[in-house]
């Protein structure tokens, strides 16, 4: 985990991961105080949402941001830089210990791109950002692999296991999915069911760092900063599969 001086680092890719780590070390102070269910999330939701609001206050003072926990401003559609965060993804997976599969998200848009973000895995006291993310292994043998939510696979999982013979492998948050491809645990991932801009910026900004497509399920850009922040599809996956996937989910 980065370590997490007095100051915060100068460059945009260390201050995401910094900040991401901080939130994780919160939330892990969190989840030891004995709080269950209800209680232990929104306990959570509002630690990390309260931290991070005062890293980028302080730090970051200049610059607009969206956050799942927090009234949306809209000055941001109007900011040249905004940080896009979702202080705890995969909320139920972070109230039933000892579960690992949750994170914090911090990405930064800026001049309509994202240009640097990260994602911290918490519970295994690990950090994923743009500034050092390595290229995505080669792919492992066999049929793909495929990461799908423990509870709500979407309808398309159906139409890629039968078209590419994939292997689905269940899995909490959104960003625990993104990052299982970045290290290779998996080839993709392809979301259809309902997310927003917070799910994905921070997970996509590593995943494209890591070599790896980003796009919406149609084969279109992934936008951010829109000023409905509702961003409901997508897919990461190993470059040489995009056409295989995508002829599945453009199909008419």
């Amino acid at each position: 985990m980065p370590n997490t001086p007095a100051d915060a680092p100068l460059d945009d890719h260390s201050f995401a991961a910094w900040a991401a780590a901080r939130a994780g070390e919160r939330l892990l102070e969190v989840r030891a105080e004995g709080l269950q269910g209800r209680e232990l999330k929104d306990a959570g939701d509002r630690a990390a949402q309260d931290l991070l609001a005062a890293l980028l206050a302080e730090h970051r003072s200049g610059d607009a941001v969206l956050s799942e926990e927090a009234e949306d401003d809209t000055a941001r559609l109007d900011a040249r830089r905004v940080w896009i965060i979702d202080p705890l993804d995969g909320t139920r997976e972070f109230s039933e210990p000892p579960r690992e599969d949750w994170a914090v998200h911090v990405a930064l848009w800026e001049g309509g791109e994202l240009t640097a973000g990260a994602v911290a895995q918490p519970a295994l006291g690990e950090v994923a950002g743009t500034a050092d993310v390595a290229p995505a292994p080669e792919r492992a043998p066999g049929p793909p692999r495929l990461a799908v939510s423990r509870s709500r696979p979407p309808a398309i999982t159906d139409d890629l296991v039968a078209a590419l013979g994939a292997e689905l492998v269940p899995m909490g948050s959104a960003g625990i999915k993104v990052l299982a491809v970045v290290r290779g645990v998996v080839d993709a991932y392809v979301h259809a069911g309902g997310q927003y801009e917070w799910d994905s910026a921070a997970p996509v900004a590593v995943a494209r760092a890591a070599g790896l497509h980003t796009s919406r399920i149609d084969g279109s850009p992934l936008i951010y900063n829109q000023p409905n922040p509702l961003l409901p599809d997508l897919i990461v996956c190993r470059p040489e599969l995009t056409e295989q996937i995508l002829a599945v989910t453009t199909r008419p």
